[in-house]
């Protein structure tokens, strides 16, 4: 398939610039992968979808104040860091803005000096590896002088950090957020389970290569980028158990089941616990690499990205395609900050 095989028109102001004031009022498109048939409910509606017996994975990924200001040592020029992913203690490979400022030996300075940092390397792709000074804790202070790194299409200013994180995010490291997980509220989690709805976690770190445009025109000439994940013994048990008793097992987000299908493919079909990385590129014709997943929450996607793609792959490009023109047909709001999806 070709890539603008998944392009859509998406009229500009569906996009949502904002969250909505409380998380679990966001609708629902509830799209059966086998007939294609959609119901539109809202996300308050999942306890009645769901089934005791059946199991919710999540990611639990917190996103860090990854952007950076500050300003050259010496001269002053300013500069913007963006951090992708730790390498090592207090090494980082970033993104810098603008780069001709950010060659190897360079030193930076941000938060009046709280944070310095130093350009080690520069990367084939552009992206640079620098190392960090600081006292304290390097997470406390990203809290302190960090941004959010809200995605390109969100022009709006963020009021409120926490409503770019979901209620569950435990473990720092994402460059974004699994927005999936935004419609979650700890009320809506405590009803789920007391019904009987396994919660289990995983932890994939997202990177900015979640946001990066497919350019191939063909998408298996796409190269996909690579993620850190680690997935627990208690959740790889909730998964067997949840199978062995024929309950559903449903990714929010398509993070979460990335972590899940790359550990079956590495696995000869078992989950078991474990960490790694994953460049798992799933859509239409890579159906069978869905070895786990009965079920996939989402947003709704960028047009010609690698996420519509994997949705495709599991609903069907057809049922995924006329489930979108329906999302835009009622309004939708789209992508980080939008409505969801239930793919079951």
């Amino acid at each position: 398939m070709k890539t603008s095989d998944f392009d859509f028109k998406l009229p500009e102001e569906l996009i949502a610039q904002t969250p909505l004031e409380n998380r679990d009022a966001s609708r629902l498109l509830l799209l059966n992968r086998e007939t294609g048939a959609v119901q539109h409910r809202t996300f308050r509606d999942l306890p009645g979808i769901l089934r005791p017996g059946d199991a919710l994975i999540l990611n639990d990924s917190r996103v860090i104040p990854a952007r950076l200001l500050g300003h050259k040592i010496p001269g002053g020029a300013a500069i913007e860091f963006l951090l992708l992913g730790r390498r090592e203690e207090n090494v980082w490979e970033i993104i810098t803005r603008p780069g001709r400022k950010a060659l190897p030996g360079a030193r930076f300075s941000f938060g009046e000096g709280l944070l310095m940092g130093e350009i080690l390397e520069v990367l084939p792709d552009g992206n640079r590896i620098a190392r960090f000074e600081y006292e304290g804790e390097f997470y406390t202070l990203l809290d302190q002088i960090g941004q959010m790194p809200l995605p390109h299409y969100i022009t709006e200013t963020l009021k409120d950090n926490r409503r770019y994180q979901t209620v569950y995010a435990r473990e720092n490291g994402s460059a974004a957020a699994p927005t999936a997980g935004l419609h979650f509220t700890p009320a809506l989690l405590e009803t789920l389970k007391e019904q009987g709805v396994g919660i289990g976690y995983v932890t994939l770190h997202v990177g900015l290569g979640t946001f990066r445009p497919v350019k191939a025109e063909e998408i298996t000439d796409h190269h996909m980028h690579s993620e850190r994940y680690t997935l627990p013994e208690e959740t790889a048990a909730l998964i067997r158990d949840t199978k062995a008793r024929g309950g559903r097992v449903i990714a929010v987000g398509t993070t979460s089941c990335r972590t899940l299908e790359s550990v079956a493919q590495d696995h000869g079909g078992e989950v078991v616990a474990c960490c790694g990385a994953t460049s798992l590129f799933l859509y239409p014709g890579s159906e069978s690499r869905f070895q786990v997943l009965d079920g996939l929450l989402t947003n709704f996607h960028l047009p010609k990205s690698t996420l519509i793609m994997l949705v495709s792959a599991f609903a069907g490009y057809e049922h995924t395609m006329e489930a979108y023109h329906q999302a835009v047909q009622e309004r939708y709001r789209f992508f980080s900050f939008g409505d969801a999806m239930l793919i079951l």
